[in-house]
């Protein structure tokens, strides 16, 4: 049986990278996909290949649904369908609702959920054909509980939790797993806005006193792609430490 192949959109930093390298290192040919941080993505694929692991590397920027079609062809021609597609890629910003312009709103939704929504569709094809397949989304703990001043980011985020849900039926037939997880507070780039005083606060506010690493949401990424959890579809899992409950 053939390595299966994992699609990861936005993952040359971050919980993304960490995923890359988690499924790398258990026999995943892994497809790293940026959108600006090219020197990431090489780097990363370069210490995967170290590793002993298979990686390569596509540009697309996933609200673009001609760039992701484009890219699809690339994966194809290089190691044929994909069998899991992860679909991470993320913005985030903080603004007041009555400050957010037409384009804020297009860009963040176009990222998160035209991105999901194009790339899925060109992998969903070969999956049904083969009568199996694994989707997985990222969304986060604002999609589940609501954040002031990211309104746009979590309308967002909660958009993938119900395409999760409404996908999974529709596919689960087809041998076609739906899943989505939802991090809290986890230690990247994106989380670096944030002044160390509050990100002190948020790590008291998590039960388990502490923030999150990105192998966190990594290992949970694989549990919910494996043959071990091959009775899951539709489902939400929180990795958060507790924070929203």
């Amino acid at each position: 049986m053939r390595s299966r192949v994992v699609w990861i959109t936005g993952s040359s930093r971050g919980i993304g990278a960490a995923m890359a390298r988690k499924f790398a290192a258990n026999g995943d040919v892994v497809i790293i996909s940026y959108c600006h941080s090219e020197k990431d993505a090489l780097l990363l694929q370069e210490d995967i290949r170290k590793q002993g692991g298979q990686a390569y590397v596509v540009k697309v920027d996933v609200s673009n649904h001609e760039e992701v079609s484009r890219a699809f062809c690339t994966i194809e021609r290089m190691v044929g369908s994909v069998d899991v597609l992860i679909h991470n890629a993320g913005i985030s910003q903080q603004k007041m609702f009555q400050d957010l312009t037409d384009e804020d709103w297009r860009q963040m939704m176009g990222v998160h959920l035209d991105g999901a929504f194009y790339t899925i569709r060109e992998v969903l094809p070969s999956m049904i054909s083969q009568k199996y397949g694994q989707i997985l989304l990222i969304s986060s703990m604002w999609g589940v509980s609501g954040g002031s001043c990211e309104v746009h980011y979590s309308a967002a985020k909660a958009a993938l939790i119900g395409l999760t849900k409404a996908l999974a039926k529709e596919v689960g037939l087809s041998g076609v797993r739906v899943n989505c997880l939802a991090p809290g507070v986890i230690q990247t780039d994106m989380n670096r806005m944030h002044s160390a005083e509050t990100m002190a606060q948020l790590a008291e506010e998590t039960p388990l006193g502490h923030l999150g690493v990105p192998m966190d949401v990594a290992e949970a990424a694989w549990f919910l792609t494996s043959d071990q959890a091959g009775f899951i579809t539709g489902q939400t899992l929180s990795v958060d430490g507790g924070i929203v409950l």
